[in-house]
């Protein structure tokens, strides 16, 4: 059977090198009896509930923006630290969304995106624009693992340094947001040539440095432009108060240092999202699947690691229409009704601590290769 042959292979390649692992892992057929389990068993969990997100939102946004600016005003370090460590996960979670926002139809949830952006993507500098239209294309079953993956890099086939300098970039992010909004934005309207670099190069959220942005077109680019405007207006005006003096310095910092704590925390989370095995060469879904990563219950910590659904990130590549408070229960319907042999479970990991051990020894593997 199906399952027999592709879990035969996949042990077959669990103790070789990665790029064994990640050819295996490629050579499996789809999987025609999980894909048709998860889509036969998970159809009525298909609606967006707008109760779930609003609450989860605007609770989130709350706490994030409270223990701020609890911070600003905090008596002493600790108390500094703890809030800002509390801010990193709320907004964090809330921030999550973005992932969300992308996948929603424009009607499922009303107004949400727009409620997103002034809420998050424009205080961040994180407007949803920098996201959709890459991660839609990271989900074509044409493009998952290759070059033209804006969101993938074979990272177990890659040197040691990579891996600490893909969270080195995370960590100063903001300050590449503000001189991207602040400075090239507004001059990218001074000349058509740097218009051209920013749209390709620096307006999408992608890990693959070799992916380019195509220009936005109809409607989507009305919005661009909106959300751009926005989020250019935040910053000039955010470092205008900072430069007259009118926000304190000190407040400036722990901005930036709890938003570079919310861009570091989803890098590490991006490194367990996949096992990142592929070496480009195009891939059938069931081979996407085990390539992605589900960290699911009795595992607590990915409530705080992997919020709104990222726990479940194996899964979402099978259902990405699927909202994230659904996912829970698809994963429960799936585990209990598919074979114990079936390739789906096998896309379950323990936790974050083994999947970054494994993505870190297989890069060193690669550089004691010379």
């Amino acid at each position: 059977m199906t399952y027999v042959s592709i879990n035969t292979l996949q042990r077959a390649g669990e103790a070789a090198a990665p790029e064994v692992r990640g050819a295996v892992r490629r050579s499996a057929a789809d999987d025609k009896a999980m894909l048709k389990a998860a889509a036969d068993l998970t159809r009525d969990l298909n609606l967006p509930r707008a109760t779930i997100y609003w609450a989860d939102l605007i609770g989130s946004v709350l706490v994030g923006y409270g223990a701020m600016a609890a911070a600003f005003f905090a008596g002493s370090t600790a108390l500094t630290l703890a809030a800002g460590l509390v801010a990193i996960l709320a907004l964090y979670r809330a921030g999550s969304f973005i992932h969300e926002v992308t996948h929603l139809k424009q009607r499922a949830v009303p107004g949400f995106r727009t409620g997103w952006n002034a809420l998050v993507g424009i205080p961040l500098l994180v407007p949803s624009f920098l996201y959709e239209g890459v991660h839609n294309q990271h989900h074509a079953k044409r493009y998952y693992g290759t070059l033209d993956d804006p969101e993938y890099l074979p990272l177990a086939l890659m040197k040691p340094w990579t891996l600490p300098l893909f969270l080195v970039a995370a960590a100063l992010a903001p300050v590449g947001m503000l001189i991207r909004f602040a400075v090239l934005a507004p001059l990218s309207l001074l000349s058509s040539r740097l218009r051209r670099i920013i749209v390709a190069r620096y307006s999408g959220l992608q890990i693959n440095p070799q992916f380019r942005r195509p220009q936005p077109e109809g409607g989507f680019r009305r919005q661009w432009a909106v959300q751009e405007a926005a989020a250019s207006a935040w910053a000039i005006t955010l470092l205008a108060l900072v430069i007259s003096g009118a926000v304190p310095l000190r407040a400036f910092l722990i901005f930036l240092g709890v938003h570079s704590g919310v861009m570091l925390l989803n890098q590490v989370r991006t490194l367990a999202a996949h096992l990142w095995e592929n070496d480009g060469e195009p891939m059938s879904v069931t081979a996407q699947f085990l390539d992605s990563v589900n960290v699911p219950p009795p595992a607590t910590l990915p409530v705080l690691w992997a919020p709104v659904g990222l726990r479940y990130h194996a899964l979402h590549h099978l259902l990405p229409g699927l909202p994230y408070h659904a996912l829970g229960e698809a994963h429960r319907r799936l585990s209990a009704a598919l074979d114990p042999d079936s390739v789906y479970h096998r896309s379950s990991h323990s936790g974050l601590s083994r999947l970054a051990g494994q993505l870190a020894a297989s890069s060193w593997q690669q550089a004691t290769r010379g």
